[in-house]
């Protein structure tokens, strides 16, 4: 029993960051910009409508990146190949027949996913720092996580003033049916709200001692899941504020994470197996020439179809696009494939 207790606490703690103190704190704290120009037009009806469209339109430009990460490497494609030849077809058929039945489902559908998407993101993020550390469970920080999202929807469900900010930011319209439901659901929501802060108060407690008992404390992931902890806590305090930082963040922290990841993943042809988007990495284009004609090439199909094509087909493109990366995300960034392993300097594959 004395060796039991002489051993627990962390043996050793060193910080093992994705690619650098610099490039990981961007990357932690990536959703700074937008809260803080959030905060500083806080009141200015227009210039926090144009700060929601404009980064509603950010976060959309990130999502084709999946399908050039599916459709551009073969050996992605044939891992899964009847999947991704027939998900185009049945996601594009399932947004056309939302549209003509009801626009409003299927807007509250892709705002649900989405938001459930950006923080399977933020927990990926999360095991590929307690990975480098050698930790295998990431069961706690998962549900972590979760109950931090769920605690500021519902504080924001609980509180009378959250239908009228998010009218003044100018976000009613087509949300409102969102906002009716916000509005029937408070009652519910206040009832709930104390249990909820104790069950996150609860599972922190428990992250914290489980991360102190490990061999190895990462510290770069502690700074990683307390950037977010003060995301969800100003999404309760303002939360148009953390609305923003929230979507723009996750847009933000995938393009740097596949910037990496281009770099890693197509050193040279035989590791790759000659894909075609290893042979554009290996130009002279290079990871960041080829994400910089990206960035340009899906800026001018968003504005294009803003402006010259009808609503209908604005959405019924995005709409698809979106889904397909949503579903293909939780398909190729897992650990346990050693392309994905080996771009993040992990050695054994994760089984989580």
């Amino acid at each position: 029993m004395g060796m039991t207790l002489a051993h627990r606490g962390p043996r050793h703690a060193e910080y093992r960051w994705l690619v650098g103190p610099a490039w990981d704190l961007a990357m932690a704290f990536a959703w700074i910009p937008f809260v803080a120009l959030a905060l500083a037009w806080s009141g200015d009806t227009s210039r926090i409508e144009w700060l929601a469209a404009a980064t509603l339109i950010f976060s959309v430009s990130h999502q084709p990146l999946t399908i050039a990460l599916v459709y551009a490497d073969g050996h992605v494609y044939r891992s899964r190949h009847l999947i991704f030849a027939i998900t185009p077809f049945v996601f594009l058929a399932a947004v056309v027949i939302g549209l003509l039945l009801d626009p409003v489902i299927i807007a509250v559908i892709a705002g649900v996913w989405n938001a459930g998407h950006t923080l399977q993101q933020r927990y990926g993020i999360s095991r590929i720092y307690g990975r480098k550390a050698g930790q295998t469970d990431g069961r706690i920080e998962h549900n972590l996580l979760w109950s931090m999202l769920l605690l500021a929807v519902v504080w924001g469900a609980a509180d009378s003033a959250t239908p009228g900010r998010i009218a003044e930011a100018g976000l009613g319209g087509r949300n409102q049916k969102g906002l009716e439901l916000l509005t029937n659901a408070a009652p519910v929501a206040r009832m709930i709200l104390p249990l909820m802060i104790l069950g996150v108060a609860a599972l922190a407690v428990v992250w914290v001692r489980q991360e102190l008992a490990s061999g190895q404390v990462n510290p770069a992931k502690w700074i990683y899941m307390g950037s977010s902890a003060v995301l969800f806590g100003l999404i309760i305090v303002s939360p148009i504020a953390g609305f923003v930082g929230y979507v723009g963040a996750h847009a933000a922290e995938y393009y740097l994470i596949v910037y990496k990841h281009l770099g890693d993943r197509y050193p040279d042809p035989v590791t790759d197996g000659g894909a075609p988007l290893g042979r554009a990495v290996r130009s002279g284009l290079g990871p960041l020439g080829l994400m910089v004609i990206y960035t340009v090439m899906v800026f001018t199909a968003v504005f294009t179809l803003r402006w010259y094509a009808s609503w209908q087909a604005y959405a019924m493109v995005f709409l698809t696009l979106g889904a397909l990366h949503l579903f293909y995300d939780g398909l190729i960034w897992k650990l346990r494939r050693p392309e994905v392993a080996r771009s993040f300097r992990i050695p054994v594959p994760a089984t989580d």
